[in-house]
């Protein structure tokens, strides 16, 4: 661990600091305080194979200073292990598949991310056993006996259901089950999962954590040397590795989380205030809302509630309506960018949602202009005569 420490004993530090400095190296005169990325396959290796790099696969300079400062975001001053992937679903995909053996049973959400089903298709094939329960409620509870691990969404997406991480940890450690948490939603700055009692964090850095929409990423954080070597281990041998063009991307990136996400999260508050007051918008959800079903489950382990607001438009006509009047908010698949992004979710298949089912994610534009052009938007889908789409 090489973690920022501010001058005095006792002293703390914010998320901010912490992330305009997380994971730089020791200061060289005349170096940059950041080195640019190290394009290598190969380094040189006279002798006996000693040292940390020897192989492009296995190792790079450049993921290490990136995995120094996510786990100084997710673990704050604890000696953590953190392997950097070329996508979330490769980190996700690497926790399982490394984890679990043929007859074990693993228990996933029934109301996750849409690829979940396709991963639950290749344990089922390897002869391990699937279980799914819903995120809230902390149904999952009900399908854990002898489970070797559980997989747990929270907030899920993209219904925005949140369960309760340290109630499920314990009762999964007391069976000797194994947790991880996709804390891709939350980011590390609204939500640590380490410290609820999850083994493993686990996210792609594709969406708020680097939060430019410019590169894939996914990423694994757990506290257990052996549980983390396994990962590891998965990531060399399929070879799930991100470019180091990337990882210097995600690192740089890392200096504004703070600062993105603030807005961010205050942008999803408005937006999902405004939507309450609309007629025609029905199950608006954002854990942040007081009047949310999952906010105090949610104000009790989450230090900010996101960027992503979910709510449902009358049919799918009203919907791409919707869509096609905004005009600061882009219509992409992601989320967790500094700009604002939704979609009609339906669009994919895969998810239980209804046509007229919208996820916002909410960008760093400024409150007032953003929330008036979901209002001016909303007005213009009310009036089918009045679009041209």
């Amino acid at each position: 661990m090489n973690e920022y420490a501010p001058e005095g004993p006792g002293e703390s530090i914010g998320d901010g600091t912490r992330a305009v400095r997380a994971g730089l190296p020791e200061v060289v005169k005349n170096e940059p305080p950041l080195p640019g990325p190290v394009f290598a396959a190969h380094f040189h290796l006279p002798g006996d194979v000693e040292g940390p790099y020897a192989y492009g696969r296995d190792t790079n300079p450049t993921w290490t200073l990136l995995e120094r400062a996510i786990g100084e975001l997710e673990a704050p001053g604890q000696d953590v292990h953190t392997i950097v992937f070329g996508s979330g679903m490769a980190a996700i995909s690497a926790v399982l598949l490394s984890q679990a053996r043929t007859g074990d049973t693993v228990v996933l959400p029934d109301d996750g991310y849409q690829a979940l089903p396709l991963l639950r298709e290749q344990l089922e094939a390897y002869g391990i056993h699937v279980r799914t329960a819903p995120t809230g409620g902390d149904a999952q509870l009900d399908v854990l006996d002898g489970a070797r691990m559980l997989w747990i969404e929270t907030p899920s997406n993209p219904g925005l259901d949140v369960c309760d991480v340290r109630r499920l940890a314990e009762a999964a450690h007391a069976g000797g089950t194994l947790v991880a948490v996709d804390n891709t939603l939350a980011t590390p700055l609204g939500q640590r999962p380490l410290e609820l009692g999850a083994d493993f964090s686990v996210a792609s850095g594709t969406k708020g954590l680097t939060g430019h929409g410019d590169l894939l990423l996914g990423y694994v954080v757990c506290r257990d040397p052996q549980l983390a070597a396994r990962v590891r281990g998965w990531r060399k041998i399929v070879g799930a590795i991100p470019g180091p063009m990337e990882a210097w991307l995600a690192h740089r990136s890392l200096a504004t989380i703070q600062l993105r996400a603030q807005r961010q999260w205050a942008n999803a508050l408005a937006v999902a205030e405004a939507l309450g007051d609309r007629r025609e918008v029905s199950g608006v959800r954002y854990p942040g809302l007081t009047t949310d079903p999952s906010h105090k489950t949610a104000a009790r382990q989450m230090r900010g509630f996101g960027s992503v607001v979910s709510f449902t438009l009358p049919d799918r006509a009203h919907a791409q309506r919707f869509m096609a009047a905004l005009h600061l908010v882009e219509d992409a698949t992601s989320f967790g960018g500094v700009r604002s992004t939704a979609e009609r979710r339906g669009r994919w298949g895969g998810d239980a949602v209804p046509e007229g089912f919208i996820r916002f994610s909410a960008g760093a534009e400024d409150t007032e202009d953003l929330v008036a052009d979901v209002l001016r938007a909303l007005d213009r889908a009310l009036d089918p005569a009045g679009q041209d789409c």
